[in-house]
């Protein structure tokens, strides 16, 4: 039987947005500062169905796009569950919010009740709420514990080259943040800025037991071996294999990953079962049957 492989960190957007890229360049700071350059991709769905095929995919979960206006958010959310529910065995999704807005946890409420299997992805430089101020999200936050969802973060590095999307949502940013939540599943991309290399800190590895650190970018990011060095520090169950497609292309990124981890004990976690058990989707998968 053929490897289950799970994308755990990839966007699509609704044809509008692509068809009218610059009306949302114009409406959105955030989509402005990423989508105005014109080689910038924007997927649909027939692109990273294709895409999946490809690369020898069989789910991916996409993310939401981290509007600032929670009116473009319900659209987005809108259009996740209708296309997801087209294709429920490759595509599954998680609801955006501004997680600071009064119908923060309403609309994560009614994301949930449409099928999506957790919140994200977060960004607090997009969606202007401060990391350092944590109890500003505790109404989004209260009602992914009732649902025991998760919540995706960004985050980013606070050193290195700069490139557009970085931000500041820094290790020591979300630390803070995760000290108040630090009994809630949270999934933090981009391996997390590198706060998995904090975690031989007794007091970092307190608050992150239940983080879980995704791939996504990795390539321009880090060297290949971050996939054994972070899987060393924190553990393989929590490292989950994502592309951050379309900025990465599936099949070269796992081609990648297999040759780095493929002989370790833990790849097929890595690739899809760590995935299945963050997300709960074979619960999904048996609750739809």
């Amino acid at each position: 039987m053929p490897m289950r492989v799970v994308d755990a960190h990839t966007h699509l957007f609704p044809p509008d947005v692509i068809e009218r890229r610059q009306h949302f360049i114009g409406r959105d700071r955030w989509f402005g500062h990423l989508y105005e350059n014109p080689r910038a991709k924007l997927a649909a769905a027939v692109d990273i169905i294709e895409s999946m095929d490809l690369a020898g995919v069989r789910l991916s979960i996409v993310c939401g796009f981290p509007w600032a206006d929670p009116g473009l958010c319900r659209e987005q959310n809108d259009f996740m569950a209708e296309t997801c529910g087209l294709a429920p065995d490759r595509l599954a999704f998680l609801g955006i919010v501004v997680p600071t807005s009064a119908d923060a946890a309403n609309e994560a409420e009614r994301c949930f009740a449409m099928g999506a299997v957790g919140i994200g992805e977060l960004n607090a430089d997009a969606q202007a709420f401060d990391l350092r101020q944590p109890m500003d999200m505790q109404g989004l936050m209260e009602v992914c514990a009732a649902h025991e969802k998760p919540v995706m973060l960004h985050a980013t590095e606070p050193i290195g080259h700069d490139y557009p999307g970085k931000g500041a949502s820094t290790p020591e940013r979300l630390v803070t943040w995760l000290t108040e939540y630090s009994r809630q599943p949270v999934v933090l991309a981009h391996w997390g800025g590198g706060l998995p290399f904090y975690e031989l800190m007794p007091e970092v590895h307190a608050v992150t037991r239940n983080v879980v650190y995704d791939s996504a970018a990795t390539t321009y990011l880090y060297r290949q071996q971050v996939f054994e060095q972070v899987s060393a520090l924190a553990g393989s169950e929590r490292v989950l294999f994502a592309s951050d497609y379309p900025i990465l292309r599936q099949d070269r990124l796992l081609r990648r990953v297999e040759r780095t981890m493929g002989s370790q004990p833990g790849f097929s976690a890595l690739v899809g079962g760590n995935a299945d058990r963050v997300y709960g989707l074979r619960d999904m998968e048996v609750a739809r049957r």
